[in-house]
Protein backbone atom coordinates (compact mmCIF):
# COMPACT_ATOMS: atom_id res chain seq x y z
CA UNK A 1 0.00 0.00 0.00
CA UNK A 2 0.94 3.36 -0.66
CA UNK A 3 -1.55 5.76 1.84
CA UNK A 4 0.12 8.97 1.96
CA UNK A 5 0.78 9.53 -1.15
CA UNK A 6 -2.21 11.28 -3.54
CA UNK A 7 -3.33 9.65 -6.26
CA UNK A 8 -2.64 12.86 -8.42
CA UNK A 9 0.96 12.67 -7.17
CA UNK A 10 1.54 8.93 -7.69
CA UNK A 11 0.71 8.85 -11.33
CA UNK A 12 2.55 12.01 -12.05
CA UNK A 13 5.59 10.59 -10.71
CA UNK A 14 4.67 7.51 -13.16
CA UNK A 15 4.24 10.21 -15.75
CA UNK A 16 7.51 12.08 -15.27
CA UNK A 17 9.70 8.74 -15.32
CA UNK A 18 8.20 7.53 -18.35
CA UNK A 19 9.32 10.79 -19.82
CA UNK A 20 13.00 10.60 -17.93
CA UNK A 21 13.59 7.16 -19.16
CA UNK A 22 12.54 8.04 -22.54
CA UNK A 23 13.93 10.85 -22.93
CA UNK A 24 10.51 12.06 -24.93
CA UNK A 25 9.88 15.72 -25.19
CA UNK A 26 6.12 16.01 -23.40
CA UNK A 27 5.07 18.45 -25.37
CA UNK A 28 4.74 15.93 -28.24
CA UNK A 29 2.48 13.65 -26.52
CA UNK A 30 -0.90 14.48 -28.28
CA UNK A 31 -3.37 12.77 -25.54
CA UNK A 32 -2.67 11.26 -22.56
CA UNK A 33 -4.94 8.34 -21.85
CA UNK A 34 -5.83 7.46 -18.18
CA UNK A 35 -7.78 4.45 -16.81
CA UNK A 36 -9.19 5.25 -13.31
CA UNK A 37 -12.21 3.28 -11.90
CA UNK A 38 -13.16 4.66 -8.58
CA UNK A 39 -13.13 8.25 -9.52
CA UNK A 40 -14.38 9.87 -6.30
CA UNK A 41 -12.70 11.66 -3.64
CA UNK A 42 -8.84 12.09 -4.20
CA UNK A 43 -9.42 10.42 -7.98
CA UNK A 44 -12.61 12.51 -9.43
CA UNK A 45 -12.10 15.25 -11.99
CA UNK A 46 -10.28 13.92 -14.50
CA UNK A 47 -7.12 12.42 -12.47
CA UNK A 48 -5.46 12.13 -16.17
CA UNK A 49 -5.87 15.55 -16.80
CA UNK A 50 -4.69 16.90 -12.93
CA UNK A 51 -1.32 14.35 -13.14
CA UNK A 52 -0.15 16.01 -16.47
CA UNK A 53 -0.11 19.31 -15.05
CA UNK A 54 1.42 18.14 -11.77
CA UNK A 55 4.09 16.37 -13.46
CA UNK A 56 5.40 19.35 -15.02
CA UNK A 57 3.88 18.89 -18.50
CA UNK A 58 2.92 21.61 -21.18
CA UNK A 59 -0.47 22.75 -20.10
CA UNK A 60 -0.91 21.67 -23.91
CA UNK A 61 -1.02 18.16 -22.89
CA UNK A 62 -4.81 16.79 -22.64
CA UNK A 63 -5.53 14.61 -21.08
CA UNK A 64 -9.18 11.77 -20.57
CA UNK A 65 -10.10 9.18 -17.83
CA UNK A 66 -12.34 6.07 -18.83
CA UNK A 67 -13.46 3.69 -16.64
CA UNK A 68 -13.67 -0.07 -17.82
CA UNK A 69 -13.55 -1.79 -15.07
CA UNK A 70 -10.57 -3.62 -14.35
CA UNK A 71 -9.62 -3.27 -17.89
CA UNK A 72 -9.47 0.27 -17.52
CA UNK A 73 -5.72 0.56 -17.91
CA UNK A 74 -5.98 -1.58 -20.87
CA UNK A 75 -8.60 -0.06 -23.05
CA UNK A 76 -6.49 3.40 -22.71
CA UNK A 77 -3.71 1.44 -24.55
CA UNK A 78 -6.09 -0.16 -26.68
CA UNK A 79 -7.63 3.34 -27.40
CA UNK A 80 -4.42 4.97 -27.86
CA UNK A 81 -3.37 2.18 -30.23
CA UNK A 82 -6.73 2.42 -32.33
CA UNK A 83 -5.87 6.45 -32.36
CA UNK A 84 -2.83 6.19 -33.88
CA UNK A 85 -4.07 3.21 -36.39
CA UNK A 86 -6.69 5.59 -37.42
CA UNK A 87 -4.27 8.47 -37.99
CA UNK A 88 -5.91 10.71 -34.98
CA UNK A 89 -2.36 10.86 -33.06
CA UNK A 90 1.21 10.06 -33.51
CA UNK A 91 2.09 9.96 -29.45
CA UNK A 92 0.36 9.14 -27.26
CA UNK A 93 0.18 8.48 -23.07
CA UNK A 94 -2.13 5.58 -22.13
CA UNK A 95 -1.85 4.52 -18.50
CA UNK A 96 -4.03 4.19 -15.13
CA UNK A 97 -3.90 4.52 -11.11
CA UNK A 98 -6.11 3.32 -8.39
CA UNK A 99 -5.70 3.93 -4.60
CA UNK A 100 -7.38 1.34 -3.10
CA UNK A 101 -6.42 2.08 0.59
CA UNK A 102 -7.36 5.98 -0.12
CA UNK A 103 -10.61 5.39 -2.15
CA UNK A 104 -11.64 1.78 -1.57
CA UNK A 105 -13.80 -0.31 -3.86
CA UNK A 106 -17.54 0.69 -4.32
CA UNK A 107 -17.21 4.40 -3.00
CA UNK A 108 -18.83 5.59 -6.06
CA UNK A 109 -21.99 3.43 -5.20
CA UNK A 110 -24.80 5.85 -4.55
CA UNK A 111 -27.19 2.92 -2.97
CA UNK A 112 -28.32 -0.75 -3.38
CA UNK A 113 -30.56 -0.02 -5.97
CA UNK A 114 -28.70 3.20 -7.93
CA UNK A 115 -28.86 1.03 -11.26
CA UNK A 116 -31.94 2.17 -11.99
CA UNK A 117 -35.55 0.15 -12.62
CA UNK A 118 -35.11 -0.77 -16.23
CA UNK A 119 -31.95 -2.72 -14.74
CA UNK A 120 -34.07 -4.42 -11.65
CA UNK A 121 -36.52 -5.41 -13.80
CA UNK A 122 -34.36 -7.80 -15.89
CA UNK A 123 -31.52 -8.63 -12.85
CA UNK A 124 -34.39 -8.14 -9.81
CA UNK A 125 -32.01 -9.42 -7.38
CA UNK A 126 -29.01 -7.57 -8.53
CA UNK A 127 -25.71 -8.79 -9.33
CA UNK A 128 -23.66 -10.88 -6.92
CA UNK A 129 -20.02 -9.72 -5.37
CA UNK A 130 -17.42 -10.63 -7.79
CA UNK A 131 -16.24 -13.53 -5.12
CA UNK A 132 -19.22 -15.17 -5.67
CA UNK A 133 -18.85 -14.84 -9.51
CA UNK A 134 -15.54 -16.58 -8.90
CA UNK A 135 -17.32 -19.35 -6.42
CA UNK A 136 -19.47 -19.89 -9.27
CA UNK A 137 -16.70 -20.11 -12.16
CA UNK A 138 -14.71 -22.75 -9.75
CA UNK A 139 -18.45 -24.43 -9.29
CA UNK A 140 -19.02 -24.49 -12.71
CA UNK A 141 -15.64 -26.02 -14.37
CA UNK A 142 -15.47 -28.22 -10.99
CA UNK A 143 -12.04 -26.69 -9.90
CA UNK A 144 -10.76 -28.02 -6.45
CA UNK A 145 -9.53 -26.18 -3.84
CA UNK A 146 -6.47 -27.55 -4.51
CA UNK A 147 -6.21 -26.62 -7.75
CA UNK A 148 -7.08 -22.94 -7.11
CA UNK A 149 -3.98 -23.03 -4.46
CA UNK A 150 -1.71 -24.56 -6.91
CA UNK A 151 -2.21 -21.47 -9.33
CA UNK A 152 -1.85 -18.91 -6.41
CA UNK A 153 1.70 -20.60 -5.07
CA UNK A 154 2.84 -20.77 -8.50
CA UNK A 155 1.91 -16.90 -9.23
CA UNK A 156 4.03 -16.16 -5.96
CA UNK A 157 7.14 -18.27 -7.25
CA UNK A 158 7.25 -16.92 -10.78
CA UNK A 159 6.87 -13.64 -9.20
CA UNK A 160 9.73 -14.19 -6.89
CA UNK A 161 11.86 -15.72 -9.54
CA UNK A 162 11.31 -13.33 -12.19
CA UNK A 163 12.13 -10.31 -9.36
CA UNK A 164 15.60 -12.74 -8.56
CA UNK A 165 16.35 -12.56 -12.55
CA UNK A 166 16.06 -8.57 -12.01
CA UNK A 167 13.43 -8.65 -14.81
CA UNK A 168 10.32 -6.57 -12.89
CA UNK A 169 12.36 -4.48 -11.25
CA UNK A 170 12.82 -2.89 -15.68
CA UNK A 171 9.27 -1.52 -15.11
CA UNK A 172 9.26 -0.22 -11.90
CA UNK A 173 9.08 3.36 -10.99
CA UNK A 174 10.36 3.71 -7.21
CA UNK A 175 8.22 6.28 -5.55
CA UNK A 176 8.97 7.69 -1.95
CA UNK A 177 6.07 7.44 0.22
CA UNK A 178 5.60 9.99 3.32
CA UNK A 179 4.02 8.34 6.86
CA UNK A 180 4.45 8.88 10.21
CA UNK A 181 7.82 7.49 10.90
CA UNK A 182 9.18 9.56 7.95
CA UNK A 183 9.37 8.43 4.37
CA UNK A 184 9.80 5.45 3.22
CA UNK A 185 11.53 4.39 -0.81
CA UNK A 186 9.05 1.49 -2.45
CA UNK A 187 11.19 0.33 -5.19
CA UNK A 188 9.52 -3.75 -5.42
CA UNK A 189 6.41 -5.52 -5.24
CA UNK A 190 4.84 -5.57 -1.60
CA UNK A 191 2.21 -8.20 -2.15
CA UNK A 192 4.78 -11.07 -2.98
CA UNK A 193 5.24 -13.99 -0.61
CA UNK A 194 8.27 -15.95 -0.57
CA UNK A 195 7.37 -17.76 2.19
CA UNK A 196 4.11 -18.85 1.07
CA UNK A 197 3.22 -22.70 0.97
CA UNK A 198 0.13 -25.05 -0.29
CA UNK A 199 0.06 -25.99 3.74
CA UNK A 200 -0.41 -22.47 4.29
CA UNK A 201 -3.22 -21.54 2.04
CA UNK A 202 -4.84 -24.58 2.78
CA UNK A 203 -5.73 -22.71 6.32
CA UNK A 204 -7.08 -19.58 4.67
CA UNK A 205 -11.09 -19.82 5.16
CA UNK A 206 -13.20 -18.80 2.64
CA UNK A 207 -13.08 -15.27 2.05
CA UNK A 208 -16.99 -14.77 0.44
CA UNK A 209 -18.95 -17.24 2.76
CA UNK A 210 -22.49 -16.05 2.73
CA UNK A 211 -25.54 -17.94 3.85
CA UNK A 212 -28.18 -15.89 1.67
CA UNK A 213 -25.64 -16.73 -0.97
CA UNK A 214 -25.60 -19.93 -0.40
CA UNK A 215 -28.99 -20.55 -0.34
CA UNK A 216 -29.29 -18.97 -3.77
CA UNK A 217 -26.40 -21.00 -5.34
CA UNK A 218 -26.78 -24.36 -3.23
CA UNK A 219 -23.34 -25.11 -6.02
CA UNK A 220 -21.15 -23.55 -4.65
CA UNK A 221 -18.70 -25.26 -2.21
CA UNK A 222 -16.55 -22.33 -1.22
CA UNK A 223 -13.19 -22.28 -2.38
CA UNK A 224 -11.90 -18.97 -3.29
CA UNK A 225 -9.87 -17.39 -0.37
CA UNK A 226 -7.63 -14.40 0.03
CA UNK A 227 -4.73 -16.54 -0.68
CA UNK A 228 -6.19 -17.28 -4.58
CA UNK A 229 -7.38 -13.94 -5.19
CA UNK A 230 -5.87 -10.57 -6.38
CA UNK A 231 -4.43 -8.06 -3.54
CA UNK A 232 -6.16 -4.97 -3.11
CA UNK A 233 -3.53 -2.71 -3.90
CA UNK A 234 -2.06 0.58 -4.68
CA UNK A 235 -0.60 1.84 -7.99
CA UNK A 236 -0.60 3.37 -11.20
CA UNK A 237 1.54 2.82 -14.62
CA UNK A 238 1.99 3.83 -17.96
CA UNK A 239 3.02 3.21 -21.20
CA UNK A 240 4.68 5.46 -24.31
CA UNK A 241 2.80 4.56 -27.75
CA UNK A 242 3.63 6.13 -31.40
CA UNK A 243 3.56 5.44 -34.82
CA UNK A 244 6.73 3.16 -35.86
CA UNK A 245 7.77 5.85 -38.10
CA UNK A 246 7.77 8.40 -35.32
CA UNK A 247 9.91 6.32 -33.08
CA UNK A 248 12.07 6.15 -35.78
CA UNK A 249 12.15 9.74 -36.28
CA UNK A 250 12.92 10.52 -32.87
CA UNK A 251 15.61 8.18 -32.36
CA UNK A 252 13.52 5.58 -30.16
CA UNK A 253 13.03 1.51 -30.28
CA UNK A 254 9.93 -0.06 -30.93
CA UNK A 255 9.73 -3.18 -28.47
CA UNK A 256 6.23 -4.69 -29.49
CA UNK A 257 2.97 -3.31 -31.98
CA UNK A 258 -0.38 -2.96 -31.08
CA UNK A 259 -2.03 -4.94 -33.76
CA UNK A 260 -5.20 -6.45 -32.71
CA UNK A 261 -8.17 -6.08 -30.00
CA UNK A 262 -11.25 -7.51 -28.83
CA UNK A 263 -13.98 -7.06 -26.20
CA UNK A 264 -16.68 -8.95 -25.06
CA UNK A 265 -19.70 -9.43 -22.70
CA UNK A 266 -20.70 -12.01 -20.82
CA UNK A 267 -23.26 -13.53 -18.00
CA UNK A 268 -22.84 -10.67 -15.48
CA UNK A 269 -23.89 -13.32 -12.76
CA UNK A 270 -20.83 -15.70 -13.92
CA UNK A 271 -19.05 -11.95 -14.51
CA UNK A 272 -15.74 -12.97 -14.54
CA UNK A 273 -15.73 -15.39 -18.05
CA UNK A 274 -15.97 -13.03 -20.59
CA UNK A 275 -11.98 -13.17 -21.09
CA UNK A 276 -12.90 -16.66 -23.07
CA UNK A 277 -15.18 -15.30 -25.55
CA UNK A 278 -12.85 -12.03 -26.17
CA UNK A 279 -9.71 -14.40 -26.70
CA UNK A 280 -11.74 -16.20 -29.05
CA UNK A 281 -12.44 -12.55 -30.56
CA UNK A 282 -9.24 -11.78 -30.79
CA UNK A 283 -7.52 -15.00 -32.01
CA UNK A 284 -10.12 -14.76 -34.94
CA UNK A 285 -9.35 -11.70 -36.14
CA UNK A 286 -6.01 -12.08 -36.15
CA UNK A 287 -6.30 -15.83 -38.08
CA UNK A 288 -3.70 -17.38 -35.39
CA UNK A 289 -4.27 -20.29 -32.87
CA UNK A 290 -3.82 -20.41 -29.33
CA UNK A 291 -0.82 -22.66 -30.32
CA UNK A 292 0.66 -20.20 -32.06
CA UNK A 293 0.86 -17.26 -29.34
CA UNK A 294 4.02 -17.42 -27.24
CA UNK A 295 2.88 -15.94 -24.38
CA UNK A 296 -0.14 -14.93 -22.50
CA UNK A 297 -1.03 -12.30 -19.46
CA UNK A 298 -3.95 -13.36 -17.83
CA UNK A 299 -5.62 -11.43 -14.78
CA UNK A 300 -5.41 -13.43 -12.47
CA UNK A 301 -8.42 -11.23 -10.25
CA UNK A 302 -9.25 -14.96 -8.78
CA UNK A 303 -7.37 -18.14 -9.59
CA UNK A 304 -11.10 -19.62 -11.00
CA UNK A 305 -10.83 -17.08 -13.76
CA UNK A 306 -7.71 -18.26 -15.00
CA UNK A 307 -7.94 -22.32 -14.50
CA UNK A 308 -11.32 -21.74 -16.35
CA UNK A 309 -10.23 -19.53 -19.23
CA UNK A 310 -7.27 -21.83 -20.00
CA UNK A 311 -9.40 -25.04 -19.85
CA UNK A 312 -11.77 -23.80 -22.56
CA UNK A 313 -8.63 -22.67 -25.08
CA UNK A 314 -6.45 -25.81 -24.24
CA UNK A 315 -3.56 -23.30 -23.21
CA UNK A 316 -0.06 -24.32 -22.23
CA UNK A 317 0.12 -22.72 -18.58
CA UNK A 318 3.62 -23.06 -18.75
CA UNK A 319 3.17 -19.84 -21.31
CA UNK A 320 0.32 -18.30 -18.91
CA UNK A 321 1.43 -14.99 -16.24
CA UNK A 322 5.69 -15.99 -16.42
CA UNK A 323 6.46 -13.40 -13.88
CA UNK A 324 3.58 -14.06 -11.84
CA UNK A 325 0.04 -12.37 -11.43
CA UNK A 326 -2.29 -10.34 -9.49
CA UNK A 327 -2.31 -13.00 -7.29
CA UNK A 328 1.10 -12.26 -5.62
CA UNK A 329 1.74 -8.76 -7.36
CA UNK A 330 -2.04 -7.24 -6.79
CA UNK A 331 -4.73 -5.65 -9.04
CA UNK A 332 -5.01 -1.93 -8.62
CA UNK A 333 -7.79 -1.75 -10.34
CA UNK A 334 -7.39 1.12 -12.51
CA UNK A 335 -3.52 0.42 -13.75
CA UNK A 336 -3.66 -3.22 -13.70
CA UNK A 337 -3.65 -3.72 -17.32
CA UNK A 338 -0.51 -1.60 -17.58
CA UNK A 339 1.49 -3.84 -15.39
CA UNK A 340 0.20 -6.90 -17.91
CA UNK A 341 1.22 -5.51 -20.88
CA UNK A 342 4.58 -4.50 -19.39
CA UNK A 343 4.94 -8.24 -18.43
CA UNK A 344 4.11 -9.19 -21.44
CA UNK A 345 6.41 -7.15 -23.71
CA UNK A 346 9.19 -8.37 -21.02
CA UNK A 347 8.41 -12.14 -21.32
CA UNK A 348 8.28 -11.83 -25.30
CA UNK A 349 12.25 -10.12 -25.45
CA UNK A 350 13.54 -12.92 -22.33
CA UNK A 351 11.76 -16.09 -24.39
CA UNK A 352 12.02 -14.90 -27.60
CA UNK A 353 8.70 -15.40 -28.60
CA UNK A 354 6.71 -13.01 -31.08
CA UNK A 355 3.22 -13.34 -30.44
CA UNK A 356 1.61 -12.01 -26.76
CA UNK A 357 -1.94 -11.64 -25.84
CA UNK A 358 -3.47 -10.07 -22.86
CA UNK A 359 -6.73 -10.52 -21.52
CA UNK A 360 -8.73 -8.74 -18.38
CA UNK A 361 -11.73 -9.75 -16.96
CA UNK A 362 -14.35 -7.03 -15.80
CA UNK A 363 -16.92 -6.26 -13.27
CA UNK A 364 -20.29 -6.38 -15.01
CA UNK A 365 -19.37 -9.54 -16.95
CA UNK A 366 -16.66 -7.76 -19.68
CA UNK A 367 -13.49 -8.49 -20.93
CA UNK A 368 -10.84 -6.83 -23.28
CA UNK A 369 -8.12 -8.96 -25.07
CA UNK A 370 -5.43 -6.99 -26.55
CA UNK A 371 -2.55 -8.78 -28.87
CA UNK A 372 0.97 -7.27 -29.24
CA UNK A 373 4.13 -8.51 -31.52
CA UNK A 374 7.40 -8.56 -31.09
CA UNK A 375 9.34 -6.06 -33.02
Amino acid sequence: MLDGLHPVTLYAEILRALVDRTGIDPALVEDVITGCVIQVGEQAGNIGRQAVLAAGFPESVPAVTLDRKCGSAQQAIDFAAQGIIAGAYDVVIAGGVEMMSLVPMRANRLGKDNEGPLFRRRYPAGLVRQGISAELIAARWGLSRERLDALALRSHERAAAAEDRGLTPRSIVPVRVPGPGGERLVERDEGLRRDTSLDKLAGLRPAFHDPQVAAAYPQIQWRVTAGNSSQVTDGAAAVLLMEEATAVRLGLRARAAVTHFAVAGSDPILMLTAVIPATQRLLARASLEPAQIDAWEINEAFASVVLAWAADLAVDPERVNRYGGAIALGHPVGASGGRLFANLIATLEETGGRYGVQAMCESGGMANATLVERL
